[in-house]
Formats: structure tokens, C-alpha cells, sequence
């Protein structure tokens, strides 16, 4: 089965009947268990002090997810190296790197460097290493950590974990039966739990959430953020408001691992999508792909094409056959918490009490 997210969550979630499908879904909880004995052994051997744990010498927060795909990290990351930034402290962002061609930026690094040019973005699959040089040779006072709940060599001062409020829990399953990196029950190193794009559910399902993490968690602080769109973006830097294209037809593409979340966005904007492409997960386009989006868009009765910033960033163009080409921006916008949230990074940093 070649992968394609969206096949893939219909076939996990089990959207997709059939006996066919049925079939498929036993060999996938086949293959989840030795993944899950993996997972349970590499935790019980942190757990236990048999894998060396580094420590930065400065504070680190991390931010990750229990699941694969897209729950919103960078928006949180970069909002948590704002608060930072806003507090007079240097902080430096460190990730795998993940989808990066050799020697290149991902598009995570592209994006933040667009959005906050100040801030560093060190990528190394060997994040201990990266976090020495942020310490000893940029004289950061502090680091986030891109992606890492699961990432255990770095010892972190406060874990944000993000679930998506479309897909919490994985459809109950490890990978690859479902889309869980690990059981829920990892949920209990978590320190902050943030449920992201909960305006897409009604507040008795967040409850929900909310009643099932404190089962695992229930010293964490519970919050919930949206992501709140906030411009248009071209290539070029250009900006135009959101309700430029409200009503308007609209196509759309993507390469995340949950594409279903960035739907539901247009959707909210009040944009008519007329058709949607998804690609995978940091996928790197290559001219035979922007040569199929050209053909794609020629086709189509539309007002602009849109995709995210993350893919934006990696083409680089501002048109798509006759039509402009332009990323919804989005940020990260508090429902409930951030009031505790900035004291937790408050005493993180030694502030003293709350301004």
C-alpha cells in the first residue's frame, strides 16, 4: 500500500470497510506488537537509569506529541521562543531535523527563521550534541526542543505534550495498527498537555479528552489552544488579510502528517475549497511536483491556490499555473491555561512572581 496519510487514517480509524480492509487492519495489529514491546522496553530502560540521560545546563522545554502527523508543535514552539525572546532570553530551537536534504534546512527551520529571525534553529539527529553548541558557542540561556516527548536523552524541565482534538489518541493503537508513537499511558511524564484545535469539537468531547489525560496525567496542567489564522503569505513575503479569499473558490494542497486539520482551517476561514491535494509528511517537492501542481491548478476555476507555510517555504514560488500561490499563516491562540502556563515558565527561569 503506497502511503498517502489520508488513505492510511481512513484505514486505521476504520472509515474504510470491507473485508479487505478488515484484513489489512489484522496484519497491521500484527505488526503493532512488537513496535509496542519495543517502545515499552526503550522506556522502561530511561525509566530505570540504564541509558544516559544529558543535561543542558540550561532550561529546556520540550514540546512533542503522543501521536505521528500534525498537532500543532510549531505554532506552540514558536510561541514558547517568543515568551522567551519577550523575557530578554536567548533561546535556540532544537530538532532532528527531520526531512531535511543533506546540508539543507527542513521547513520547520525555514518557517521559523521567516517568522523569528532571531532565534536560532539547531538540527542534528544527535540533539545532545546540538544542545552543547547552543550552550558552549551561542550562549543560549535557554532551549526548546522541536518534536522530542518521545527524544529521552535530553533531560528537559518542563514536557508540553499537544494531542489533536480531531485524533487525541491514535484510534487507540500503536503503530501501525493506529497513529500512537506510544501507549496513552506515556501521557504520565508529561508535565503541561495541550489539546490543540479544540474549537473544531464541542466542549462536551473536550471534556472528554480532558477526564481521560487526567487518568494518566493528573498532575499535568490541562490547556486548550487554537490555531488561529493569521495572514496570507507569498514567497516574496507579501501579505494579504485573511478575509481576502473569504467566499471565494479556492484550491488547496499540503504535506503534513494529519492534513484533515489544515481542511477544517479553510474551512473556519470561510474559504469555498473546490479541490484538495495532500502530500506526505515533510514531503520534499521536486519539479516533477510543482509541474503537477501546475497542471492541476491550470484546470481549475479558482481565485488562488493555497498550502501551508511549511510548504511554501520549500517552493519557494509565488504562482501555480494562472493562479497566485499564497500560505495561511497561523498562530497559536489560548482558550484556557496560559495565565499558569507563563508561571510554570516563569519559575522555570527564576522570574519571580507574576507581572
Amino acid at each position: 500500500m503506497a502511503w498517502d496519510p489520508s488513505k492510511f487514517r481512513e484505514l486505521v480509524s476504520g472509515r474504510r470497510r470491507g473485508a479487505t480492509a478488515a484484513l489489512l487492519r489484522a496484519g497491521l495489529r500484527a505488526a503493532e506488537v512488537p513496535y509496542r514491546i519495543a517502545v515499552g522496553w526503550r522506556n522502561r530502560r530511561y525509566d530505570r537509569g540504564k541509558i544516559e540521560i544529558h543535561r543542558a545546563g540550561v532550561p529546556v522545554v520540550s514540546v512533542g506529541n503522543l501521536s505521528l502527523g500534525g498537532t500543532g508543535k510549531t505554532p506552540m514552539v514558536q510561541w514558547i521562543a517568543r515568551w522567551f525572546r519577550g523575557q530578554g532570553v536567548r533561546v535556540a530551537v532544537i530538532s532532528r531535523g527531520y526531512g531535511a536534504e543533506d546540508g539543507a534546512a527542513n521547513d520547520e527551520a525555514l518557517e521559523l527563521e521567516q517568522k523569528l529571525p532571531d532565534v536560532p534553529h539547531l538540527e542534528n539527529p544527535d540533539r545532545a550534541a546540538a544542545a552543547r553548541v547552543a550552550v558552549e558557542e551561542l550562549d543560549m540561556q535557554a532551549i526548546v526542543l522541536d518534536d522530542a516527548f518521545q527524544h529521552r536523552r535530553i533531560a528537559r524541565d518542563l514536557d508540553v505534550v499537544l494531542l489533536d482534538a480531531l485524533e487525541p489518541f491514535g484510534f487507540d493503537h500503536v503503530f501501525p495498527r493506529g497513529t500512537l508513537r506510544e501507549p496513552v499511558s506515556g501521557l504520565a511524564r508529561a508535565d503541561v498537555v495541550a489539546l490543540s484545535r479544540a474549537d473544531l469539537v464541542a466542549p462536551a468531547e473536550r471534556e472528554a479528552i480532558r477526564r481521560r489525560v487526567l487518568e494518566h496525567a493528573p498532575r499535568a496542567l490541562w490547556m486548550e489552544v487554537v490555531h488561529h489564522p493569521a495572514a496570507l503569505w507569498a514567497a516574496d513575503g507579501r501579505q494579504q488579510p485573511i478575509d481576502a479569499l473569504r467566499d471565494q473558490p479556492v484550491a488547496a494542497f499540503c504535506g503534513l502528517g494529519n492534513p484533515t486539520g489544515f481542511r477544517r482551517t479553510l474551512d473556519a476561514c470561510g474559504y469555498r475549497t473546490i479541490a484538495f491535494r495532500t502530500f506526505p509528511d515533510h514531503h520534499r517537492y521536486d519539479r516533477g511536483d510543482v509541474e503537477s501542481l501546475a497542471d492541476w491548478a491550470k484546470a481549475l476555476d479558482v481565485r488562488a491556490i493555497l498550502c501551508t507555510h511549511k510548504d511554501l517555504v520549500k517552493l519557494g514560488i509565488d504562482r501555480l499555473g494562472p493562479h497566485p500561490l499564497w500560505a495561511l499563516s497561523i498562530e497559536l491562540e489560548f482558550l484556557t491555561g496560559q495565565a499558569e502556563f507563563e508561571e510554570q515558565l516563569r519559575r522555570l527561569l527564576s522570574l519571580g512572581p507574576a507581572m
